[in-house]
């Protein structure tokens, strides 16, 4: 959407509210309420009015107002210690441009509603950072029309290539916690992964994947567990896993919360990690050095990968070209005590 203050005298005049209405066949009233991003205006005629305002303009009668000195950022859930470092990342980068941040949840969602994009119109922050969530290509095209930028952090699908995007290398953090494991001695390797639909948990299937076909190891369905990122799924897993006939000797939990669950269910299973079983996470969150044992895990930097989506959407705000649309972090295998090499026998009845 084009919004001009004061027409330029080389340029033909941009239209006012008055003179859309006109050639839309609607109220002013119909316009404003678009211009200004409410809602309670049919999409057909919001489309239609949105289509005259990018090819005519749209001149106000008085200058608009400057967006507001906040980031929004968004999650689809406020649980556990991965929005503590996104936060960490984008409040660091906010502080150095003197803005503010606005956080706000969607409740378990990954698409925001519409009450959600009606309010982030009305505040008209500096920018948007979606995180492991992502915007419908309506709600897109109404932020690019109000000139509120976007970035998608930690993304659950393919960006694609308009929509800026920071993540990390998921693939290849698969491949290494996965090819730790076969090079301490693993062939039963079990993996518990995140949602299907996240980007981040098929690149992690796939890197693991890739290790074993690498190695010459079969892959066994029986050993691929589907979860959601959450801690019940490595305890429900672990307890199907461990009374399979040829129970796996080693777990690679798709994230840290998750590797705990496994913990917990080797606990009550009466197992002991390494020494009956190796468990390997994802993240590398800063309470994982002090489980017992400390958890080997994929460290991907979140709050790095924070600051730099902050970075991005201040450059977007202020009217600069990206240098790159699309960043990617390296991911680190980091060893601790949570894996060995696999020990054949049998403990409690659970066959190894």
């Amino acid at each position: 959407m084009t919004v001009v203050d004061e027409p330029s005298a080389s340029e033909p005049e941009p239209l006012t509210l008055a003179q859309l209405a006109e050639l839309a066949g609607v109220s002013k009233a119909t316009v404003s309420k678009v211009v200004n991003g409410r809602s309670a205006v049919a999409p057909e005629t919001r489309a239609m009015i949105e289509d005259l305002i990018r090819e005519h303009g749209f001149r106000r009668q008085r200058r608009r107002s400057s967006p507001a000195a906040v980031m929004e950022l968004v999650f689809h859930e406020l649980a556990g210690d991965y929005p503590t470092e996104i936060v960490r990342g984008v409040g660091k980068v906010a502080r150095e441009h003197h803005l503010a941040v606005a956080i706000s949840e969607l409740q378990g969602n990954h698409t925001p509603g519409v009450d959600w994009l009606e309010d982030v119109l009305i505040r008209r922050p500096t920018g948007v950072i979606a995180v492991f969530s992502d915007l419908t290509g309506l709600q897109r095209e109404r932020l690019a029309a109000r000139r509120i930028p976007l970035v998608l952090l930690d993304p659950t699908g393919d960006p694609g290539h308009r929509t800026p995007s920071v993540a990390a290398g998921n693939w290849n953090g698969g491949l290494s916690a996965t090819r730790h494991l076969l090079e301490l001695g693993h062939r039963r390797i079990a993996i518990i992964t995140g949602p299907p639909h996240a980007l981040s948990s098929r690149a992690r299937l796939d890197g693991y994947r890739a290790a074993l076909d690498t190695a010459g190891v079969r892959v066994d369905p029986d050993l691929i567990c589907q979860g959601d990122y959450q801690i019940e799924d490595g305890l429900t897993h672990t307890h199907r896993l461990l009374r399979l006939a040829n129970p796996p000797t080693a777990i690679f939990a798709s994230n840290d919360g998750q590797a705990i669950g496994v913990y917990h269910a080797a606990h009550q299973l009466g197992l002991r990690v390494p020494a009956d079983l190796s468990v390997i996470g994802f993240d590398d969150m800063p309470p994982t050095r002090w489980t017992i044992p400390p958890l080997t895990t994929v460290h991907q930097p979140l709050s790095e990968m924070a600051a730099a989506a902050a970075r991005m959407l201040v450059t977007l705000a202020r009217g600069e070209p990206l240098a790159h649309n699309r960043q990617e972090f390296a991911t680190a295998l980091v060893v601790r005590g949570s894996t060995a090499p696999p020990v054949a026998k049998s403990i409690k009845g659970i066959s190894r």
